[in-house]
């Protein structure tokens, strides 16, 4: 529910918005997203302990229902790496995967926790403007997004030599011949800058997106009485169905990561 203390709802919404940051210059050429970092950080530590807890007690024998859980994500993942990525998979690309997939659904997750009383919680450490779900900020998705990008370039370089791969980039797709060298560089430029672009955008607009009507039909609740049954009601609907958007954005931002190394990998 929207708290009393702010003046207008978009006081409201801003402040739930606005990012607790960090100037790394003098003349703020360079500001840190504090909270962003710091959550990505814990949500990171907190997913491998689970994972650890978890293949700490692993047994050969009869699987506890929590261990049979995690190898089915095991091998679901595995199996959608396998039908993409036609190399070896094992060293790399497959556990990439899956901490691509596991970090984005636990920070995504962190959309559910009720955003006042959070704000609350953090108001009592002394912390007035934190944002809780670090894929709800362009700056996180993009870094992720820029990692695989350079990921990309490696495994295109690794399969094919600097020499094959700077001569993918001038003479594909429209041939080898001098004069079409330049429409080859914009068509290959194009490509590499976009994925990355296209790669974050997407996994922040549908977070931010979520966050701001979680934030509207908190707004809703403070008008009354019936603003909070009908708040209450949408709310759960919305959160129901949020959670197919958490765990697809988790999956596709997987995929289009395993995808990024594949093409990379194999060429055009």
């Amino acid at each position: 529910m929207a708290d009393s203390a702010y003046n207008t709802p978009a006081d409201y919404i801003s402040h739930h918005l606005t990012n607790n940051t960090y100037a790394l210059s003098d003349h703020d050429l360079m500001i840190l997203h504090l909270d962003s970092v710091v959550m990505a950080i814990i949500i990171g530590l907190f997913s491998i302990g689970l994972i650890w807890l978890v293949a700490r007690k692993a047994t050969s024998a009869v699987p506890t229902k929590t261990q049979a859980f995690v190898e089915l994500i095991f091998s679901f993942i595995d199996s959608q790496v396998s039908a993409i990525f036609h190399g070896n998979r094992h060293t790399f690309v497959a556990p990439a995967a899956l901490t691509v997939f596991l970090w984005v659904l636990m920070m995504n997750a962190m959309d559910f926790l009720p955003i006042d009383v959070m704000s609350k919680f953090y108001g009592f450490l002394g912390l007035h403007e934190w944002k809780h779900v670090p894929t709800s900020d362009v700056n996180t998705t993009f870094g992720l997004a820029l990692g695989v990008w350079f990921l990309m370039i490696f495994f295109g370089i690794k399969a094919k030599g600097l020499g094959g791969w700077l001569h993918e980039f001038f003479c594909e797709p429209f041939g080898s011949k001098i004069w079409v060298w330049p429409a080859n560089f914009l068509f290959n430029l194009i490509e590499y800058v976009s994925k990355p672009l296209s790669h974050s955008l997407r996994l922040f607009g549908n977070m931010y997106a979520g966050e701001v009507i979680f934030l509207l039909l908190g707004l809703w609740a403070a008008t009354g009485v019936s603003g909070i049954f009908f708040s209450s009601i949408l709310g759960a609907g919305w959160a129901i169905f949020h959670i197919l958007i958490v765990v697809l954005q988790a999956y596709i931002f997987m995929m289009l990561t395993v995808v990024y190394l594949a093409m990379a990998q194999e060429g055009h």
